[in-house]
């Protein structure tokens, strides 16, 4: 296993470099400098991030030009007569009646609810793990009446959801470690707290190095490889995001007979 973490040491300082925003979604955030900006930005581009890259990528940024690529201000202050721009964007499944309940949320939550920072925060402070504050940001975000089919579109993990795409976000939000990837915006949340996001390529590439055992890409198999994620480093577990992305995206990926340990 040392030299398992001494391989994640190596790749994450590979990958975590400002050259990866280029071709990674968190280049939209990355675009704006106000604090409103970048949070509203990178939830709805993680929300999108399913698919090719490219595309998510491309659909991010036609969604930012739909909000005049001020998202604070059109979520906070745009009139309802603004809103039909949007009856014509999808990606994938999250369609228009989708969009206009997450761009009217939002608005929910700035107007009334002190913004998705202040949100989480109240989460964490339940409980210092990162399902304990997906699972109140969901609850708050479904407080307006909201069309039935757009609640798959908010991960619960109280039903085993690995909510990757959520965790992606926090770790955007919350990491702050001076290398110009994440953005380290909100002080008040510890990153020791945060879970780490987990798809198809990532998990086996986490099986591959005997980081991860349940079968099933859920809640459970997120929290199972985040703990041996915190014997490696406690203080920022997620970090290894970058190695595990970068390895589960090389041609052969991990091969554990490459390695010893």
């Amino acid at each position: 296993m040392e030299n398992i973490r001494d391989l994640l040491e190596a790749k994450y300082h590979h990958y975590n470099r400002p050259e990866f925003i280029a071709s990674d979604p968190i280049q939209i955030p990355h675009l704006f400098t106000l604090r409103e900006d970048i949070e509203i930005a990178g939830f709805l581009t993680a929300t999108l991030a399913w698919g090719q890259r490219k595309t998510i990528i491309n659909k991010a940024a036609e969604l930012m030009g739909l909000l005049n690529n001020k998202p604070f201000s059109f979520v906070t202050k745009a009139p309802e007569t603004e809103f039909s721009r949007f009856e014509r964007f999808c990606h994938r499944t999250f369609n228009t009646t989708d969009t206009l309940y997450f761009l009217h949320a939002l608005k929910f939550i700035y107007t009334r609810c002190g913004g998705l920072m202040q949100i989480f925060e109240e989460g964490f402070r339940k409980d210092h793990h990162a399902g304990k504050a997906i699972a109140h940001f969901r609850d708050v975000f479904l407080k307006p009446e909201h069309p039935a089919r757009t609640r798959k579109h908010l991960p619960d993990v109280n039903l085993g959801s690995p909510a990757k795409r959520l965790n992606m976000f926090l770790r955007w939000m919350v990491r702050n470690d001076n290398r110009g990837v994440d953005f380290g915006l909100w002080k008040n949340i510890d990153p020791a707290w945060l879970c780490i996001p987990l798809d198809l390529h990532t998990g086996n590439t986490a099986r591959n190095m005997g980081l991860l055992t349940r079968k099933q890409n859920d809640w459970q198999a997120v929290c199972e490889l985040t703990e041996h994620l915190r014997t490696f480093d406690p203080s920022d577990p997620v970090k290894y995001d970058f190695a595990l992305f970068g390895l589960s995206a090389t041609p052969t990926g991990y091969n554990p007979q490459n390695y010893v340990g």
